[in-house]
């Protein structure tokens, strides 16, 4: 299991998922540019004292990302707003990579159709979406539940 974050705009949610990544050991593939500066230094300072911990590659763009990542059954698992399967119908696999949008913008339409599956999580009628940070934890708890990964 692994995220993915696709030109993440907010520090604040990049260091969050850092530090779930670090406590349930899950990688985490940071997809540039990004909407602030990214040194390692700076993503760790963001993570806070976890930052140390996670296991975190940069890639140039998504054409990089998907060359080191993807193939050997790997699948791109989108968590979006418009996703057609609702989380709770989802079945999650062990090598699946749960890959997230910008928070200004979301995925672009063609990371939306190269995904191998496109997950929502159920939300009250008239809201557009969670946080980021929040929505990788709720997606990530599920997925880890389901193929058993939680660390012990």
């Amino acid at each position: 299991m692994r995220i993915a974050l696709y030109q993440p705009d907010i520090a604040g949610n990049v260091g969050t998922i850092l530090r779930l990544a670090a406590c349930w050991q899950v990688p985490v593939d940071i997809i540039l540019p990004c909407g602030f500066p990214a040194s390692d230094a700076q993503l760790r300072r963001a993570a806070m004292d976890y930052g140390g911990e996670a296991d975190v590659t940069r890639h140039a763009d998504f054409a990089a990302f998907e060359s080191a990542c993807l193939g050997g059954g790997a699948r791109l698992v989108a968590l979006t707003s418009s996703g057609d399967t609702r989380l709770t119908d989802a079945a999650f696999r062990p090598g699946d990579i749960v890959l997230l949008g910008r928070e200004s913008a979301g995925l672009p339409a063609e990371l939306h159709d190269r995904a191998d599956m496109r997950v929502r999580i159920p939300m009250a009628p008239g809201f557009r979406s969670l946080n980021l940070a929040v929505a990788t934890g709720i997606a990530l708890g599920e997925a880890l539940r389901q193929t058993g990964l939680f660390p012990e």
